[in-house]
């Protein structure tokens, strides 16, 4: 009998326990006749052989995905402590992670009876519009001398929107705000008796609107973003400053290796005070042609710049190079970069009361003109997520503001100016590390160096400042950071009589030493729930009540303690 496999191999399995049983029990009613069973395999099953492949296996990176981040990152600082750098230089912008819905409520207290809030309501993410409301408090009732005569209060309310139409942005913004100061710096040992608050009292109000448009095709060939804007700033003597701006940045591409750009930039200031007005007119613009030759970037053009200012003879007409050539050494890694070129620089009480709070009344503000300048440096991304940046700048400036003592009050500040142009060398890098949005770690440094001629001294312009923060983000759960600030001393003014000259004696400017100033910042962000986290923060954890202005010491160590609501 001849069965086929798999027919064979089943009657087999069957058999087997049957036989078995039947000796088991002593049956003899069944009987295995003798028989012969051939099995014929006519089936080989038969694997082909098998390639060794000695590489280790690749697994791709998951793709990265745009999602909702679980935190905000505001501020580190308490406004009161802030460390504005005198000079502008280009920064390091500390990314901020996005807020997790379109509002949320922010409430803390902390040391020096310092009060927190802020709101933030915008809408989320939209395709056709974008509009929303911010509000911020900031204010201390004590502070470093004498409890509420160090006291500040800081308020600011903000609203904006966009529509997205076709090709084109339009959007505009309004900002109000009111901040209340002291001026605390004054000798209390020359004085009979500590002063009032209110005696001490400067209020400044603002108020900054702007309409806006800009083109959001990236392929148009004629490419513009154009602002048209006002600004209004008072103090509480009497002065003011109105300020009518618009502002334009404009390329056409001629073809895939060139392109012809256009920046403009208009102002016109109206500054009051109680012993004078003064009309400041400001108008500049930057035609340049720009080529791309391979490698090799090439802009050639000019600045033309006008002000009204007339303060130390300055040429209020102005042309300046506008020219700047970049290398690109090796694609997406490394660019070298070198430039002529120069203009005016707007200066505004606006924006010079950020800086300084404690300005004396009925100052004479100019715009700055920086040049000829020459500069040159590099970009660099030699490693993932890694970049390094790199600039020397050289530069003739006049009109350049430093901040002196003021010999009527040595509690307030002038604005003073060199009679001469000021050279000035500045020497910035600038480090970044940014790792799929979990740590970012950052270092930037100045180095000024300034050549001043009929003043003592550079006042109020530290020769080296330089920040390094930190931010890792754990499993959404957990936002960590730390700020550190370092800047050189830098020099303020005291006054003593001229024994050199005959009564009554004229005051004596004699320079003093500022304090040098390292500032550490931590942070802490938790998530308790889903819309609910509590965060922590301490600075000045060195305790140094240095002076970044002459007579005026900053708080000692101060925390705040909060939590911030998701809606």
């Amino acid at each position: 009998m001849i069965l086929r496999q798999p027919l064979a191999l089943a009657v087999l399995l069957a058999a087997a326990p049957l036989a078995a049983q039947a000796q088991r029990t002593g049956r003899t009613g069944g009987k295995i006749e003798d028989a012969e069973i051939e099995i014929v395999k006519e089936r080989v099953n038969k694997l082909p052989e098998a390639t060794r492949n000695f590489e280790k296996i690749r697994i791709d990176p998951p793709a990265r995905q745009a999602g909702k981040v679980a935190y905000t990152y505001p501020d580190f600082r308490l406004p009161a402590d802030r460390l504005n750098p005198s000079v502008r230089v280009l920064t390091i912008r500390q990314e901020e992670l996005a807020p997790q819905t379109g509002n949320y409520v922010k409430l803390g207290v902390g040391n020096y009876a310092t009060t927190y809030g802020k709101i933030y309501l915008h809408n989320t993410r939209s395709d056709a519009a974008s509009y929303g409301f911010d509000f911020s408090h900031m204010a201390s009732g004590k502070g470093p001398v004498d409890k509420k005569n160090s006291g500040f209060s800081q308020n600011s309310i903000g609203l904006n929107g966009e529509t997205y139409s076709g090709p084109m942005t339009l959007g505009a913004k309004l900002d109000l705000g009111r901040e209340r100061y002291n001026f605390y710096g004054y000798n209390r040992a020359a004085l009979a008796k500590t002063p009032e608050a209110d005696q001490l009292k400067q209020v400044f109000s603002r108020a900054a609107a702007k309409v806006y448009a800009r083109n959001r095709a990236a392929d148009a060939a004629f490419q513009y973003d154009f602002g048209l804007g006002f600004n209004y700033w008072k103090d509480n003597f009497k002065a003011t400053e109105s300020n009518v701006h618009a502002e334009l940045r404009s390329g056409y591409a001629l073809s895939e290796k060139s392109r012809v750009s256009v920046n403009g930039d208009v102002s016109f200031i109206s500054q009051k005070d109680s012993a004078y007005s003064v009309s400041r007119p400001f108008v500049q613009v930057t035609p340049a042609y720009e080529l791309t030759l391979d490698r090799l970037q090439v802009s050639v053009g000019a600045t033309l710049g006008y002000t009204g200012d007339t303060i130390r003879r300055a040429s209020q007409f102005n042309v300046y190079p506008a020219v700047r050539l970049g290398y690109t050494v090796s694609e997406d890694k490394f660019v070298a970069f070198a430039g002529l070129g120069g203009g005016l620089q707007r200066v505004t009480l606006y924006d010079l009361s950020t800086e300084n709070q404690w300005l004396a009344a009925r100052q004479r503000v100019a715009d700055t003109h920086r040049g000829p300048t020459v500069y040159f440096g590099f970009n660099a991304t030699p490693a993932r997520a890694l970049a390094v940046n790199a600039k020397v700048t050289l530069s003739n400036d006049r009109n350049l503001y430093f901040y002196q003592n003021s010999a009527k009050d040595t509690a307030r500040f002038d604005l003073v100016y060199d009679q001469k142009a000021t050279q000035l060398v500045n020497i910035h890098g600038e480090i970044l590390y940014n790792a799929a949005e979990q740590v970012r770690i950052g270092f930037k440094a100045d180095y000024n160096g300034y050549k001043v001629h009929s003043l003592a001294k550079a006042y109020h312009r530290p020769a080296f400042q330089s920040t390094l923060f930190a931010t890792y983000n754990m499993y959404g759960k957990l936002l960590l950071g730390g700020e550190l600030y370092t800047y050189s001393a830098s020099y303020g003014a005291g006054y003593r009589p001229d024994v050199t000259r005959p009564l009554p004696r004229p005051l004596l400017a004699v320079p003093r030493a500022t304090d040098a100033v390292i500032d550490l910042n931590l942070r802490a962000d938790y998530r308790i729930i889903e819309n609910l986290s509590i965060f922590a923060s301490g600075n000045n954890l060195l305790n140094r009540k240095y002076e970044r202005f002459l007579n005026y010491p900053v708080k000692g160590l101060n925390v705040l303690a909060g939590a911030t609501y998701d809606f």
